[in-house]
């Protein structure tokens, strides 16, 4: 079987590095099929994928496309006004480049296309492809009225959904309509890669700041920089820590996306834990590459996101790594651990949930140990690369059985 695979980002957010295993599943599973990865920019994407041997092409949206999103629409006033304006805007650049995206495809001749991100859903349907298509749901569609439209104008020429998790699976149903086969897959790790031993990075030196005293306590939030990931939250939830024992927090990550009013900037984070007191407790790294070495850097992992998680790649890198994890207890996040057991749970946006969970691992090692050991276990289990191809393919199946 060819396969096209379709990224609207060519940067490494979650969306991205969960098809970087998916690749990488495939390839493992079915070395002989040949590949084709489709990147709508520029980024570190492509090198990952050519790397697995996938045939890469990065056909960039053009910026009027590139820098439409729904976010926050609905929260701004005028804010759906100014979205529309900007469709209209991006109405011909829309059409140039969905024709550009399928005569990139037909070049390859794929069997079955499968698309990453809600504007190449969009745009793949609308692009006359001869191959059968397959959207990967990354994301709650259910509150954005407009894509939701879009999704449900659109549907039709898909054969097949997957989504990330049970909850995401719920969601598209109810937004789109019954009619097309809807499947949840969690999303995999690479268990070699994300591993309790290997190497460990120099937080202190990514961050500009000293090395930090023998029995410091190291607590992260790794995300990029969208507005949902929590930050606001962890840092306060930081402020609340008392001087014993002493706790440095990293905030790793980026704004890695074009879309506009979605992320912090560096200085808004910046400006945020000066206000809070704790601009000295709190160290920057930016985007890091290999996140594995982040995770073993760490005694604690949080996540914080204020909104339910679609699935929550960082909560299965850092267990697969046998950090303490605590998790939003929401969305996606909440089906992939088990509280006290595997990690620790607080509540979405609230920050003394979210120091008291940080507090309570923060003074028991051998507590930290133990959920790390667990947190492996569940990893080995339930995000292994064998296991994702197994399920992709049997949707592939189904969807070219389909159409023909």
């Amino acid at each position: 079987m060819r396969l096209t695979y379709l990224s609207a980002s060519g940067q490494l957010g979650g969306a991205e590095t969960a098809l970087v295993d998916i690749v990488a599943s495939i390839r493992e599973a079915e070395p002989s099929w040949p590949v084709q990865v489709v990147i709508a920019s520029d980024g570190p994407l492509a090198a990952r994928m050519s790397a697995l041997g996938a045939e890469t092409t990065v056909l960039p949206f053009p910026e009027s496309i590139a820098r439409l999103g729904e976010h926050g629409a609905g929260r701004r006033r005028g804010g759906y006004a100014r979205f529309a304006a900007q469709l209209g805007l991006a109405a011909a650049p829309i059409a140039q480049f969905t024709r550009q995206l399928s005569r990139a495809i037909d070049a390859f001749s794929p069997d079955l296309v499968h698309s990453n991100g809600l504007k190449l859903h969009v745009l793949a349907a609308r692009a006359g492809l001869h191959a059968p298509l397959v959207w990967h749901v990354h994301d709650f569609v259910g509150g954005r009225r407009v894509t939701r439209g879009l999704l449900r104008w659109t549907r039709s020429r898909v054969a097949a959904i997957v989504a990330n998790s049970r909850c995401v699976a719920g969601d598209v149903r109810a937004a789109i309509g019954d009619g097309i086969p809807v499947t949840a897959i969690h999303n995999a790790v690479d268990l070699v890669r994300f591993a309790p031993e290997g190497p460990r990075a120099d937080l202190d030196r990514m961050a500009g700041l000293p090395p930090a005293d023998v029995g410091t306590v190291r607590v992260g939030l790794v995300a990029t920089f969208a507005r949902w990931k929590g930050h606001e939250v962890f840092l306060r939830a930081i402020a609340q820590q008392p001087a014993v024992p002493p706790i440095r927090a990293y905030v790793i990550g980026g704004a890695v996306y074009q879309t506009d009013g979605s992320q912090y900037t560096l200085d808004e984070l910046r400006r945020t834990a000066a206000d809070l007191g704790v601009a000295d407790r709190v160290g920057f790294t930016g985007f890091v590459d290999r996140s594995d070495s982040v995770y073993r850097a760490l005694d604690i992992v949080v996540h914080a996101s204020t909104a339910p998680e679609p699935f929550g790649l960082v909560i299965a890198e850092a267990m697969a790594c046998g950090r303490a994890v605590v998790v939003s207890n929401a969305g996606g996040a909440a089906e992939i651990v088990t509280a006290d057991v595997d990690a620790l749970t607080h509540v979405p946006g609230d920050a003394d949930s979210l120091a008291a969970a940080i507090r309570a691992l923060a003074i028991d090692p051998s507590r930290r140990a133990r959920l790390g050991r667990a947190a492996r276990v569940t990893a080995e289990h339930a995000f292994d690369r064998a296991r994702l191809a197994r399920e992709l393919l049997a949707v592939y199946d189904a969807a070219v059985a389909v159409r023909a």
